[in-house]
């Protein structure tokens, strides 16, 4: 069995006892084992602060971008073989390990082509400056620069390989020092990752460090300089808020967690329509793609009333000519649950939902004789304002249909019982049925995305998350933001004011952009 090891203080650390098992999920073979103990983690973080920190300040977020163009090169030049080991420990298909890993050098060369626009200044102009004086002698602007502490990642295990580089590339860029931490069951992938990154020498050392294994008290010795980004669940995340250290010491915290996010379907779309057939092909993908276990995965599917059993049957078909199967057989088109953890949660959660909805498709029973499949599951709500179905979010190939009026009124009351999602995806060609709508969910959401006749043929699917838009979410989603082109920088630089002569700001504080 292999032992995955830590990189931190400027060397690898094989850990301790106590190592946490990490299994296939297709075989339930145990595969690896990974543990940070005897990792002083006071040490890691003064390191990273002391030595990475410095190190990329010295730099442009110019000099910076070409890091991040030079690690996803890196990255990409073991493509084939970090995709295997997605199939082979990950439970995922190809289809869905290259999702992962070209996701993850497409984000960091997306904001290596960002950096070439932000100058060769080690700070960032925001905003025009402002006139603050009787005469223009005397003004003021703002410049973000970039914080003097380091970035702690707690990714989740879903995108071994995406969130980690989707973290970093913004924390990076903006000149802070990164300590990644991955989901523990896909480890395997994000750790042969984090030798690619090291072997590469690409960043300088404290730049980036990587505990595989329990963060023990690491959080315990952030500060006011310092950041923590989370993935994960919202009860993870709410505690993690919470912590006496971080809330004692004012250290920025960003969280993404639960998202119970809807697709719905307007009463306009006719069932002949491309946008029709691009509203089943979405949801299906949704279903199956890493076997449901993503953030923008569509949990609730609210449909007009009087569709609700032509949606369901053509859902229902669709989804029946999913190959599911071992990854490794390329006709399989979706593998297991990541583990028996994730496993044993979605069979109690569809178990959960069943008391209020029948089961259309799937169902809590296992997929197969061994591993951890789960067939792509359907309901259909008999109350669609159930709390169960707003409040508590299966992550795996689950989702319920949950019926509505048609005015756009009633699919906003429903959607917004999630109380706050990453997406909602609404299929549509009613102008005006739309902009009621989507003024109505807005403030619930981080992202709005709009299926119609008009761009049916060439729209990216409402789950691709893309750097230059914002991706996060209020609420029950986290209330954080992650990416956004330069925005996604905000969470890592400092924003001042500068008040003084003009001629002074000028000269040495604003920026040719």
């Amino acid at each position: 069995m292999q032992r995955l090891s830590s990189y931190a203080l400027g060397a690898w650390h094989s850990g301790g006892k106590n190592a946490a098992i990490i299994s296939n999920p297709t075989t339930l073979e145990p595969v690896a084992e990974c543990s940070t103990e005897g990792i002083d983690f006071a040490a890691v973080t003064r390191h990273g602060r002391e030595s990475g920190g410095p190190a990329l300040r010295a730099m442009t977020f110019g000099q910076r971008g070409a890091l991040l163009k030079d690690l996803s090169a890196a990255i990409h030049e073991h493509r084939e073989e970090l995709i295997a080991i997605g199939c082979q420990d990950g439970g995922n298909t190809r289809g869905d390990a290259k999702f992962d890993i070209d996701g993850a050098t497409g984000t960091l060369a997306a904001y290596a082509h960002l950096a070439q626009s932000l100058g060769d200044q080690p700070f960032l102009q925001a905003g025009d400056q402002i006139q603050l004086g009787r005469t223009k002698r005397f003004g003021g602007l703002h410049i973000s620069v970039p914080r003097e502490g380091i970035a702690v990642h707690i990714n989740a295990f879903n995108f071994p390989a995406w969130g980690m580089a989707e973290k970093m590339a913004c924390a990076i860029l903006a000149g802070v020092p990164v300590i990644e931490k991955p989901g523990t069951p896909t480890a395997v992938l994000a750790w042969s990752v984090a030798q690619i990154i090291v072997e590469s020498g690409i960043l300088p050392e404290g730049a980036f460090q990587f505990l595989c294994g329990s963060v023990g008290d690491l959080l315990d010795h952030l500060g006011p300089q310092d950041a923590l980004a989370f993935t994960g669940s919202a009860a993870t995340g709410a505690k993690l808020k919470a912590h006496p250290g971080l809330v004692a010491r004012n250290v920025r915290v960003n969280i993404e967690a639960d998202s119970l996010n809807a697709a719905v379907l307007a009463p306009d779309v006719d069932p002949s329509s491309n946008t029709y057939s691009l509203f089943l092909s979405n949801l299906v993908l949704d279903l199956t793609q890493k076997a449901g276990q993503k953030c923008t995965a569509v949990r609730r599917i609210c449909v007009p009333s009087d569709r609700v059993e032509e949606v369901t049957s053509d859902l229902v078909a669709a989804l029946g000519r999913v190959v599911q199967g071992d990854p490794a057989d390329s006709k399989s088109r979706m593998g297991p649950l990541a583990s028996e953890a994730a496993f044993e949660g979605v069979r109690a959660g569809i178990a959960r939902l069943s008391e209020h909805a029948r089961i259309a498709c799937g169902g809590p029973e296992p997929a197969a004789d061994r591993g951890c499949f789960i067939a792509p599951t359907l309901l259909v709500a008999e109350d669609p304002r159930t709390a169960i179905f707003h409040e508590e979010e299966v992550f795996g190939p689950v989702a319920t249909v949950l019926p509505y009026g048609g005015s756009p009124e009633e699919a906003v009351e429903l959607v917004v019982l999630g109380q706050g999602s990453l997406v909602a995806s609404l299929y549509s060609s009613d102008s005006a049925w739309t902009r009621t709508f989507v003024l109505g969910i807005a403030p619930w959401h981080g992202r709005v995305w709009i299926g119609s006749e008009r761009c049916a043929e060439q729209a990216l699917p409402p789950g691709m998350v893309l750097p230059s838009m914002v991706h996060g979410g209020p609420g029950r989603a986290g209330g954080g933001e992650e990416l956004g082109a330069e925005r996604g920088l905000d969470f890592y630089l400092q924003r001042v004011a500068i008040q003084g002569f003009k001629g002074l700001l000028d000269s040495e504080f604003s920026q040719p952009r």
